[in-house]
C-alpha cells in the first residue's frame, strides 16, 4: 500500500512539473515573440526570463517585481507562477546593461540595414530613435529609449533587492542628490538603509512614458513617472513621483551623477 501511494505521489509530482514546465514554455514564447526575450524555450525559470518579464512589466505599466505574478501572468494570457525564483541581483544587472543576446542582435540587425561597419563601443537598436552621449575619452555610445527603459527598470528592481542599498552600484562616487547638494556614496548608502528601515515592502510601476533629454555636457537626463505603494505594519503611504535621473556614460555602461523627484506625474 505505502509503495503504491509513493508511485501515486510521485506520478502527481510530474504531472505538476509537466504543467509548469508546458506554463513557462507558453510564457518564453509569448515574451520571445514581443521581443522581450532571447533565451530557449524549454520551460526552465532563469534570472534571463526574469529580465524578460521585468521589461514586460515596464512597458506595460504592470508592477515591477521581475516575477509571473497574477497581473502580469493575465496580460500575457498565461497561468500565475509560483515557483519561479524571485528577481535577484543578477537580473537586474543584466537588464542595467541590456542582455548581450539584445545587443548582438541589435548590432545585427543594424550591420544588415547599412554596410558601414558600427562604431566602436556603439549600440543601435533598430526602430528607436538613437541618443548619443559621449564619456571622456571620446567614445560614443548609441543609446535608444528602449535600453534607457531597461536601465529604469534595473534602478526600480534594484531598490527591491533583499541586499539593502543593491541601487548604490548605480551611483558615481559624487552624486547631485535631491536637495542635499553633491554627496558621496556612504551618505547614498545611510540614506538607503534608513529607507529600507522606514518601508521594509515597497511596490512600484512605471506610471508613464520615461522621457529623455540630451544635455549639453554629453549626459542624459531621463525622467519617468513612478507609482509607488509603501508599507511598514500598519503604516502605508501611495502616490506617484516625477523621478530625474541625469546619467552619464562610462564606457559602454551608465552611472547615475544626479537624481531628484518631485510629487506628481
Amino acid at each position: 500500500m505505502k509503495r503504491f501511494l509513493a508511485v501515486v505521489l510521485a506520478m502527481g509530482f510530474f504531472v505538476v512539473a509537466a504543467t509548469a514546465d508546458d506554463n513557462l514554455r507558453a510564457v518564453q514564447a509569448k515574451l520571445k515573440e514581443g521581443g522581450f526575450y532571447f533565451g530557449k524555450v524549454d520551460g526552465a525559470p532563469s534570472s534571463e526570463l526574469s529580465a524578460a518579464m521585468t521589461r514586460y512589466q515596464i512597458r506595460n505599466g504592470l508592477e515591477i517585481t521581475g516575477k509571473l505574478d497574477p497581473k502580469t501572468s493575465r496580460a500575457l494570457g498565461v497561468k500565475a507562477e509560483t515557483n519561479i525564483p524571485a528577481a535577484d541581483s543578477e537580473t537586474w544587472r543584466r537588464l542595467r546593461k541590456t542582455d548581450q543576446q539584445f545587443i548582438e542582435r541589435a548590432r545585427a540587425a543594424q550591420k544588415a540595414q547599412s554596410p558601414v561597419a558600427p562604431r566602436k563601443n556603439a549600440i543601435h537598436e533598430p526602430r528607436t530613435r538613437a541618443l548619443e552621449p559621449v564619456d571622456e575619452s571620446g567614445s560614443r555610445l548609441i543609446l535608444s529609449r528602449e535600453r534607457l527603459r531597461d536601465y529604469v527598470a534595473a534602478f526600480v528592481l534594484a531598490g527591491l533587492d533583499p541586499h539593502v542599498g543593491a541601487e548604490l552600484e548605480f551611483f558615481a562616487d559624487r552624486v547631485r542628490y535631491y536637495d542635499d547638494g553633491i554627496v558621496g556614496r556612504e551618505k547614498i548608502r545611510r540614506d538607503l538603509q534608513r529607507y529600507d528601515a522606514q518601508w521594509p515592502q515597497r511596490r512600484f510601476r512605471l506610471a508613464g512614458e520615461v522621457n529623455v533629454e540630451p544635455q549639453p555636457d554629453s549626459r542624459l537626463r531621463v525622467t519617468f513617472p513612478l507609482r509607488y505603494e509603501l508599507r511598514n505594519g500598519a503604516k502605508h503611504s501611495s502616490g506617484t513621483v516625477r523621478k530625474t535621473l541625469i546619467l552619464e556614460v562610462v564606457g559602454e555602461d551608465l552611472q547615475i551623477v544626479g537624481v531628484n523627484e518631485r510629487r506628481g506625474g
